[in-house]
């Protein structure tokens, strides 16, 4: 558990893209070990839940576009550890994923930070079809350039309870007596928000035994696409029909406009998001990723039927 004891009680951390899904697990660890944080974000009000969470002075919300250089040199004044946050399937992915991230790395060896964390994603490739998997590649090469002692974390799919990827299918499984499964047989090895929080806090308060390394962090198990739609089904307590689909009808429907799923993400969903074995991994942190299923039946409580409390009847019946 973080303390007070934490190199980084009391140190500035400047966090890029802090107000969005992960920066809330990261901000609320680096809170609770004493850091005072700078959210530089594009829409910072995004954070403000935070609020309640830090002490007088602890908490500072930048408006900050990472792509001009004077915002970033703004942002990483002070400050003697940054995590790099930002990620996005939309708008121009090598600047906002590849340049940008260059020249945080930067401008932060610059100015003498100690440590710096570059959140990058599992598939994270060059040579990639998929858009998204070169900028993230490109940003890793950009960071390491600029800041040699930098640590790169490739996380997969992040699960958590206000995630856009459980809620999306549960939400589906609420309402759809049958649905579609695109990449049935697909591997993905899913980490949980709260562990990859603790990597990136772990990673800045111990640059000389995590900097200049490439982290894969994958959870406890590797579920397929299907495997995953069942558990939801179960946990909502629902009984539904999958379908697994052919991979062409699932590459076309990702290349119609306004579904939920882009090309780039049916790319990169078809290669599978597990942990390759070359890198480094949340054990070689001393860090025991959590499962799905921990949290699962708890979370799928708000889909049942009757909410709570139609678990609460369903339970009942099982006792009698």
């Amino acid at each position: 558990m973080p303390t007070s004891s934490s190199p980084l009680s009391g140190q500035l951390v400047t966090i890029f893209g802090g107000s969005g899904y992960i920066g809330n697990y990261v901000a609320q660890s680096l809170l609770d070990c004493g850091a005072r944080l700078r959210l530089a974000s594009r829409n910072p009000q995004s954070g403000f839940a935070l609020k309640p969470l830090a002490n007088l002075g602890q908490l500072q919300f930048m408006p900050c576009d990472i792509t001009r250089e004077s915002h970033v040199e703004a942002a990483l004044d002070g400050a003697s550890y940054i995590a790099n946050l930002v990620g996005a399937f939309e708008g121009d992915l090598m600047t906002l994923m590849g340049e940008a991230p260059g020249t945080m790395a930067k401008i932060a060896a610059a100015k003498g930070a100690r440590a710096m964390v570059h959140v990058s994603a599992i598939g994270a490739d060059v040579g990639s079809t998929a858009a998204y998997a070169r900028a993230k590649a490109l940003g890793e090469e950009r960071v390491l350039a600029a800041f040699p002692n930098a640590t790169v974390l490739r996380p997969s799919i992040v699960f958590g309870k206000d995630d856009n990827f459980l809620n999306l299918f549960g939400g589906m499984i609420e309402m759809l007596p049958v649905l579609p499964v695109f990449g049935p047989e697909v591997k993905l090895q899913l980490v949980y928000a709260d562990d990859v929080a603790e990597a990136v806090r772990t990673a800045l308060e111990h640059p000389d035994s995590h900097g200049g390394h490439i982290y894969e962090l994958g959870g406890p198990e590797q579920l397929t696409m299907m495997e995953i739609h069942e558990r939801i089904a179960a946990a909502q307590g629902r009984k539904r029909r999958f379908i697994a689909m052919p991979d062409g009808v699932s590459s076309t429907f990702a290349a119609l406009p306004g579904t939920p799923m882009s090309r780039d993400q049916w790319t990169l969903l078809k290669a599978g998001n597990v942990v390759s074995g070359e890198h480094r991994t949340l054990a070689d942190m001393g860090i025991e990723p959590r499962p799905l299923g921990l949290f699962l039946d708890k979370w799928m409580l708000r889909y049942r039927k009757h909410g709570r409390f139609g678990a609460e009847n369903e339970r009942a019946k099982a006792t009698r």
